[in-house]
């Protein structure tokens, strides 16, 4: 069983005791993990099928509609109603999803034109190519919120490690990191992203590398005073003294402290990343056209008035989930601050 340091477990206790960010971490834990198996929630392929004795799995693996008694050597579109009774005249059975449909799949077969409202068969209706609007708001926060954690971290270890070396040599080192930072921090990344748009084909990880060479700048301010604050301190004085290295006096002495600091700036961190990629994918320059966007279904909603379901469930949801990253950002804040840490008896 992992045991806790006293300290951790004041900070734990403190955690525990913001009502507000305890419950908001286990709601939005649970709600992202939800999004994790999305695959196994909304789906266009049935999640087991039973024909002639054997079982076939096609969200894992394709099959041809030959396998199932067919005609065609292509995969099976098991929404075609031929192939439903290829299964069923057969005695067998279709295990489907709660959603019948993926983020990009079309319904050809809407009782009125794309975007079509919230009905029985699509709870929260269609965007204007008639794709399931619920579907995409699933797969869509797991992307996004996916992007914004990688981001989040990516930026966070150079923006640390930039600050640790500005810190902790200080002098010449720190006086040309700040100018070259502050250099960088004014070049206009829209305008950047907006050239670079037209001349490479927009995926994931080139969005990535772009956004994470504009976005370790956060936290260079923090974890820089922290090291200029320690560096002089009688245990650093004295790890150098005993001949450790300068490598392992910031990773070993003086990172643990500045960590302190920096964990709770990372939920505000992923809020604003979250934040910024919904904002290019509005603008158009952000992940592929293929790919499931909340910033995109947020576009259309501005362009399609008369539906005004598409803006107001995405709103709605960003809304609800940044709040709770909020909520939890505030409750590590909380029990990170050594006032109340020190007030705190141990337990």
């Amino acid at each position: 069983m992992l045991r806790m340091s006293p300290l951790n477990r004041r900070r734990w206790a403190n955690f525990k005791a913001n009502k507000r960010g305890y419950w908001s971490l286990r709601i939005f834990v649970l709600l992202f993990s939800v999004t994790l198996f999305a695959e196994l929630i909304a789906n266009d392929k049935p999640l087991v099928i039973q024909h002639n004795g054997s079982l076939y799995f096609p969200v894992l693996l394709p099959y041809s509609e030959k396998e199932l008694g067919g005609v065609f050597e292509t995969e099976a579109d098991y929404r075609e109603q031929y192939v439903q009774d290829l299964v069923t005249e057969q005695g067998g059975w279709m295990l489907w999803p709660p959603i019948r449909y993926r983020h990009d799949t079309l319904d050809y077969a809407l009782d009125s034109p794309a975007p079509a409202p919230p009905s029985q068969r699509h709870l929260l209706g269609t965007d204007n190519y008639g794709k399931d609007v619920l579907a995409n708001l699933i797969y869509g926060v797991r992307l996004s919120f996916l992007f914004g954690i990688v981001l989040t971290l990516l930026s966070s270890m150079i923006g640390i490690t930039i600050g640790a070396v500005q810190g902790y040599f200080g002098g010449l080192v720190d006086l040309i990191g700040q100018r070259l930072t502050e250099i960088w921090a004014g070049l206009p990344m829209l305008f950047i992203l907006i050239i670079l748009a037209s001349v490479v084909e927009s995926n994931v990880f080139w969005l990535l590398a772009i956004l994470v060479a504009f976005s370790w700048m956060s936290l260079v301010g923090v974890v820089r005073a922290e090291f200029l604050r320690a560096r002089n301190l009688p245990f650093v004085m004295a790890a150098k003294a005993l001949g450790a290295s300068n490598r392992s006096v910031m990773v070993r002495h003086i990172l643990p402290n500045a960590m302190v600091a920096t964990i709770t700036f990372l939920p505000f961190i992923l809020t604003g990343s979250i934040t910024l990629l919904t904002s290019l994918d509005f603008l158009g320059f952000g992940l592929p056209a293929d790919s499931p966007s909340l910033g995109r279904l947020l576009a259309q909603g501005r362009t399609n008035i008369h539906a005004p379901w598409l803006g107001l469930t995405t709103v709605f949801t960003l809304a609800f989930m940044l709040t709770l990253l909020i909520f939890t950002g505030e409750a590590f804040r909380d029990a990170f601050d050594p006032r109340k840490n020190a007030n705190l008896e141990d337990v």
